[in-house]
């Protein structure tokens, strides 16, 4: 039974969000993307996203958390596996290797800066690329690479 009101309250929370999104649209090609990453470490990812990066907590239970950026543009969902309300698709584990997730900020320096002052550690240092990117990476607590990037001009050569 406390099965059938967790999903219940689920399907409530989310449904005038999914309503309101299809309505405001106004071509119906446009799509918006949601990951989500199946884990253990939902609490761990939790802490690392709403204090290292600054996300929001959408929604929340025992095994579902559906976090937002800090501009609520974009969203980012983490599973519990196994869990016996979900389809065996969504059951397997991520198995920590083979996924990168970018986020575009207005100052990555500024970003850079504040993570180093949390002590947080930096698996590739800040840099510039020829092909217009300045960014540095970070690593989560599910070992999904996470690029912190400005976009800038490419270097004319």
């Amino acid at each position: 039974m406390k099965q059938i009101i967790t999903l219940l309250s689920v399907v409530l929370i989310t449904a005038p969000v999914f309503s309101q999104t299809n309505h405001n649209r106004k071509n119906p090609d446009t799509m918006k993307l949601n990951a989500g990453i199946i884990t253990e470490k939902i609490a761990e990812s939790k802490k690392f996203y709403t204090e290292i990066l600054n996300f929001g907590v959408t929604f929340e239970n025992e095994f579902y958390l559906l976090l937002h950026t800090p501009n609520h543009k974009n969203n980012l969902a983490f599973m519990l596996p196994e869990h016996p309300t979900q389809q065996p698709i969504f059951h397997k584990p991520f198995a920590g290797q083979g996924m990168f997730i970018t986020i575009e900020v207005e100052d990555v320096d500024k970003i850079y800066e504040a993570l180093k002052a949390k002590n947080v550690e930096i698996t590739v240092d800040i840099r510039d690329e020829p092909w217009g990117d300045r960014h540095f990476a970070i690593v989560d607590p599910n070992g999904i690479g996470i690029d912190l990037v400005t976009y800038t001009a490419p270097e004319q050569g």
